[in-house]
């Protein structure tokens, strides 16, 4: 049967490669695997040993794969893989690698949290992460499983087609190789009294941003003052209900919570949201009225909620698209992994871009009023800057990426005359390229 997820991945002509990928009756036992030595997944199988961990995981599915012409045999359900890493579903009931919180002790810690200063939160949650750096998954500092999995998929089918190459529509606007874009989560009334000086960095460097907002209980909000946001060329998104970390609680209090989140959405006039502390259900985000989410992490294991989507790029839960969280927060970079260098975030942007991916951003206002912060700060802006200059990557706002991801996947490749072409809304924007073969993974070249 064709893999749905693989074709709207490269939306790529079905008629040029036939996307036969099947498998025989799985077990409908789920558990980790490998797709590769350097790739874990998880689902279920039709043979082979099923591992309770990724770092138990060493059954190698490559090592049964059947490719007999254009029909590619797989003992596992590539779209259900992809899915499981995408919403986490792997993460359920351990956390990722970490036990859960007990919902007292969570309770208790976000009544304390608007009176514990920075210095006291910061030694309590590098208390709770001990341990992080031995987690294998998802990998850090980026982790891109679902990307791997892609290019292994496509170069089995071209393979099994005796194809070298396909082409397909570009992940990105203009060519550009990659995409970057930065938020502001503003959590406190003193990060609201920062906004202004924020957009005054950003301009500095010609980078604009958008700007999270909670509408309850934190802060007042002016509709002027929203206004002069906008009238700046920045954005703005909804930012939780009240930022007290019980928005997903549980189902009947995130669906009243929700009605109350979506009506801020209408009046402030945003299609766009995050949650307080990254806390997420994708299952539930049917309740939530907006175009785009960024709420999802690549890789969590320095979050409140565990797991990671394991994807650089843009995807669909249901008609949100997810704009992931790749880059390590600023609050986390400074106060639990002590590090005022552009170190961590240059290896993360490397690797992002190596895989055409988007680099997504959050500093909060709240914690770049010191010299230490705000100059690193101001480092990676200039940073971003060169490489856009350089032609690296495209740094756009969370609504620009959300509107190109939607045109792209309505866009169709069409064969005219010995000629290929893009059409559809935004097509002038859009650049076709090839997915050449390149050992058991696909190599890109863009025309």
């Amino acid at each position: 049967m064709p893999s749905e997820i693989l074709s709207t991945y490269y939306l790529c002509p079905t008629d040029v490669a036939a996307w036969l990928v099947s498998s025989v009756e799985l077990n409908g036992q789920h558990g980790y695997f490998r797709f590769g030595r350097d790739t874990v997944c998880y689902g279920c199988m039709s043979r082979g040993p099923l591992a309770a961990s990724p770092m138990a995981a060493s059954f190698d599915a490559m090592d049964v794969v059947q490719v007999s012409g254009p029909d590619l045999r797989l003992p596992f359900d590539p779209d259900e893989v992809v899915e499981n890493l995408r919403r986490e579903r792997y993460a359920a009931g351990f956390s990722a690698g970490r036990p859960a919180v007990p919902d007292i002790i969570r309770k208790a810690y976000y009544f304390m949290r608007p009176l514990l200063p920075v210095s006291v939160r910061k030694h309590l949650q590098r208390a709770h992460f001990s341990g992080w750096q031995r987690r294998q998954f998802p990998a850090w500092p980026v982790d891109s499983t679902v990307e791997r999995m892609h290019k292994r998929l496509l170069a089995l089918a071209l393979q099994g087609n005796g194809a070298t190459e396909i082409p397909f529509i570009w992940f990105w606007p203009e060519g550009f190789s990659s995409c970057a874009m930065m938020t502001h989560d503003v959590e406190t009334a003193a990060g609201l009294r920062a906004c202004p000086r924020l957009m005054d960095i950003d301009d500095a460097f010609g980078i604009k941003s958008a700007f999270g907002f909670v509408p309850e209980q934190r802060y007042a909000l002016q509709a002027g003052f929203l206004d002069q946001v906008r009238q700046r060329g920045f954005d703005i998104y909804i930012h939780d209900l009240n930022h007290d970390g019980h928005l997903f609680a549980n189902r009947d209090e995130f669906r009243r919570r929700a009605e109350r989140i979506n009506r801020y959405a209408a009046l402030y006039g945003t299609r766009g949201f995050r949650s307080a502390a990254l806390y997420r259900n994708a299952d539930w985000y049917g309740d939530l009225d907006f175009s785009y989410d960024m709420s999802v992490p690549n890789l969590a294991h320095l979050e409140a909620q565990g797991g990671g989507c394991c994807t650089v790029m843009p995807f669909f839960i249901g008609d949100i698209v997810e704009l992931p969280v790749t880059m390590v927060q600023d609050y986390t970079l400074f106060h639990m992994l002590r590090e005022y260098s552009l170190d961590i975030w240059k290896r993360q942007l490397d690797r992002v871009m190596e895989e055409n991916g988007l680099s997504a951003f959050i500093a909060h206002p709240d914690y770049l009023g010191t010299k230490c912060s705000s100059e690193t700060y101001a480092a990676l802006l200039a940073y971003l800057s060169e490489l856009r200059s350089a032609g690296k990557t495209w740094i756009a706002l969370p609504r620009e990426v959300d509107a190109w991801w939607r045109e792209r996947s309505r866009m169709q490749l069409v064969c005219a005359d010995g000629r290929w072409r893009v059409d559809g809304t935004g097509s002038e924007r859009a650049r076709i390229a090839y997915a050449t073969v390149s050992g058991d993974t696909v190599a890109y070249r863009l025309t």
